[in-house]
């Protein structure tokens, strides 16, 4: 039968192009995921990671082969590869988003070792997509993401693509394709069983399998029965398993996890979700990190949708501008996230050569991903780019054949460009939200580059900043022919010079790059309904100076609350409501309170901020900014507690300087120091000059079991120090 063996642990690397007559010991040993380059999270060249690398393996066959091909599985590699496997090429790849495969039975030793190597080219090269021309995102070098060994009989399931029907009735139905990779002309069948999510079986049957020129196989289970929906806030998740028997004997199976949902934008401008009207709300995300650009393991890809999902409250991600991580795509499926997922490319396109490769990822794109319920709409534009009515015709004709049950989109930056497209996807960046040409109509990008903002700016510009999204989030959510927006974008990133500020980072975000929010980030967070959670977050650092012209008028608040009350010290300034003027449309729009100078002048006391949020009545929320705005903490917070001891189970450590009461002291540059003692590493800069009072660095275990201590030193203040277990 089938077995799939994680292939990650025991690489060699070396950041050159080297033959087999170089010995191991001039190589490192590294596990995969695996950056060609650790990186300072700015203030670095690009061309830092273009080179040529070498990777090597050594293996013996963890399992007798018994007749069976075996595969081996790269998720991906950026951007070219050759692969060798006994100095004999077994194949290689163009292009570093999609997964690749290659057939190594011929080339194994099945009763010796075996030699893998992956010479690998990571320069940015003008023949492979995004690349022709400048890109206003990096992509970072290395094997970056899980390779896997697979045994499979010579007649195996090669793909099964699960649709959903009749979704919205009492009797819901499967259809399914599974695609053989031969037959040899001996009766099949399959064994077809159907699983919830705690993996009871709720149908099960036995299917003939007709010989056929076709190698795809179409099988329906009809008249379902107390099947639950997929959705936003209800995410219910079921298995379909097939197993292809022959004389017998289980040849191979697979397990496809799927959800019975219906997602479609319609002609009237909405998008509906199970036949109800969803307004989206989203932000654009880039799958970098600091020091480790694309190489994270799964622990992080899963928290970056936790954090748009449960921190900043989206029901929306637009994986700008490639296909992401299936650990991202999969948490997506667990919480209810919507994805807008794309082909590479950044505004430019290639020659046929280039367009070939293109199409092939429009084709890798949709059959690894079709069975992902959160992705409702299919990218197959290259981002920004002119018209190409051949390229564009060719890219949506082949995703609909691919994948009929789901919608194509292509952003773009302009509004009289050919519609090709069942979506009009359009960037819209003049600050505003225009009237729709074409509907279906979605944003898919807005401020970004017109207002970039760092975490230590002046408050006024941050506050602007957040404003300028919930103005077009207003806007959008009162017009009933636009289907939502996306902004641009979750989190700030690496970039080219041609982009970037002064630093290589972009800062468009509405988080740092550490995934630490800005007061833009606030303004989503506050749209999350006050039955999840109370927020109340105010928009300032309280200070008499920061804002031009001095003073805090008016005080934005973002909260989800029904009515803010205000003390200045000791004495209540009074209860506001949100300003329902400004944003008629938001579910929960920002608190504007003018008027508090008249309660703080020059030269008298300068008293804390205390603020208190009501619900139906009762407080629910209380936040204090001490009037001080000096140093009084450093605080150390880690996402996870336990590791993996698998070499690249990785969690963030967030350190920040904070006042009494825990707010951020944004324009603090004190260094800090840390130490760390047990089987892991810190992955980032240390010492680490701190700007904007927070930041992050990663710590990855290593291969042995224990406990991780880790200590923050900072001149001044207390140290502090947390603890997490390697399993």
């Amino acid at each position: 039968m089938r077995t799939i063996i994680p292939f990650n642990n025991n690489w060699l690397f070396i950041s050159q192009d080297v033959g087999n007559d170089v010995l191991d010991s001039s190589f490192e040993p590294v596990t995969l995921p695996h950056t060609n380059k650790i990186f300072p999270h700015h203030n670095f060249d690009n061309a830092e990671y273009q080179f040529i690398s070498t990777y090597r393996k050594h293996f013996q066959l963890p399992e007798v082969r018994h007749g069976r091909q075996v595969f081996i599985d790269f998720d991906g590699a950026m951007t070219a590869c050759e692969v060798f496997l006994n100095g004999q090429k077994i194949g290689d790849n163009e292009g570093g988003f999609t997964p690749f495969s290659f057939d190594i039975t011929e080339y194994l030793r099945e009763d010796g070792d075996n030699l893998l190597v992956v010479r690998l080219d990571s320069t940015e090269r003008p023949d492979i997509p995004p690349y022709g021309f400048v890109v206003d995102y990096l992509t970072f070098g290395g094997i970056y993401r899980d390779v896997w060994l697979r045994y499979v009989e010579p007649c195996h399931i090669e793909q099964v693509f699960v649709r959903t029907k009749d979704v919205l009735t009492d009797s819901p139905s499967v259809e399914f394709d599974v695609q053989l990779s031969q037959q040899d002309g001996r009766p099949l069948r399959f064994e077809i069983s159907l699983l919830n999510a705690e993996q009871n079986v709720l149908y099960q049957d036995v299917r003939s399998v007709s010989q056929s020129d076709s190698p795809v196989k179409t099988e329906t289970i009809s008249h379902l029965s107390g099947i639950q929906k997929w959705s936003l806030d209800q995410p219910i998740l079921y298995h379909l398993l097939v197993k292809l028997v022959q004389d017998g004997q289980v040849l191979d199976e697979q397990k496809i996890r799927f959800g019975f949902r219906e997602a479609e934008f319609r002609k009237d401008g909405g998008f509906y979700l199970n036949g109800e009207l969803v307004k989206l709300i989203g932000l654009n995300r880039h799958q970098t990190y600091p020091y480790i650009g694309a190489a994270a393991p799964a622990r992080l890809q899963r928290k970056d949708a936790d954090i748009v999902k449960y921190e900043l409250g989206c029901n929306i991600v637009r994986t700008s501008h490639y296909p992401q991580s299936t650990h991202f795509l999969d948490r997506c499926d667990e919480i209810g996230l919507l994805v807008f997922e794309e082909i590479p490319g950044w505004q430019y396109i290639g020659d046929n050569d280039w367009q070939g490769i293109t199409l092939r990822d429009v084709q890798v794109m949709i059959e690894r991903d079709r069975n992902h319920p959160s992705i409702m709409l299919w990218g197959v534009r290259i981002n920004e780019s002119k018209d190409n009515e051949a390229l564009y015709r060719a890219t949506n004709e082949l995703a609909h054949k691919l994948d009929p049950t789901r919608q194509t989109g292509g952003v773009r930056y302009f509004q009289n460009s050919q519609f090709l497209e069942d979506v009009f996807t359009f960037n819209d960046f003049s600050n505003s939200v225009q009237e729709p040409e074409h509907v279906p109509h979605l944003i898919t990008e807005f401020s970004g580059h017109m207002f970039p903002t760092k975490i230590w700016d002046q408050e006024e510009r941050l506050i602007e900043h957040a404003l300028r999204h919930a103005r077009i989030q207003d806007k959008q959510l009162g017009m009933p022919s636009v289907a939502g927006a996306i902004g641009w974008c979750a989190f700030d990133y690496n970039t080219h010079r041609e982009f970037g500020s002064g630093d290589r980072i972009c800062y468009h975000g509405v988080m740092d790059i550490f995934r630490l929010p800005k007061y833009a980030a606030y303004f989503y967070e506050s749209q999350i309904s006050p039955d999840v959670r109370p927020v109340l977050r105010a928009a300032t650092i309280w200070s008499m100076g920061d804002r031009s012209g001095g003073g805090n008028d008016p005080l934005v608040i973002f909260s989800n609350c029904d009515e803010i009350e205000v003390f200045i010290g000791d004495n209540s300034f009074g209860r506001y409501q949100p300003d329902r003027e400004a944003f008629p449309h938001l579910p929960h729009p920002p608190f504007q309170i003018r008027g508090i100078q008249l309660w703080i002048t020059w030269g008298q006391s300068f008293p804390d901020l205390r603020l208190v949020a009501y619900y139906q009545g009762a407080a629910v929320a209380e936040q204090r900014i001490a009037s001080r705005g000096l140093p009084h903490a450093l605080e150390l917070t880690l996402d996870d507690v336990e590791l993996r001891a698998d070499g690249a189970d990785m969690t963030r450590l967030i350190f920040k300087i904070v006042d009494e009461y825990g707010n951020r002291i944004p324009y603090t540059n004190q260094v800090v120091n840390f130490e760390i003692e047990g089987s892991a590493d810190l992955i980032g800069e240390n010492p680490f000059a701190l700007m904007g009072g927070q930041a992050a660095l990663y710590i990855r275990a290593r291969h042995e079991v224990g406990v991780v201590t880790v200590r923050a030193v900072t001149p001044g203040l207390t140290p502090a120090t947390v603890t997490l277990h390697i399993r």
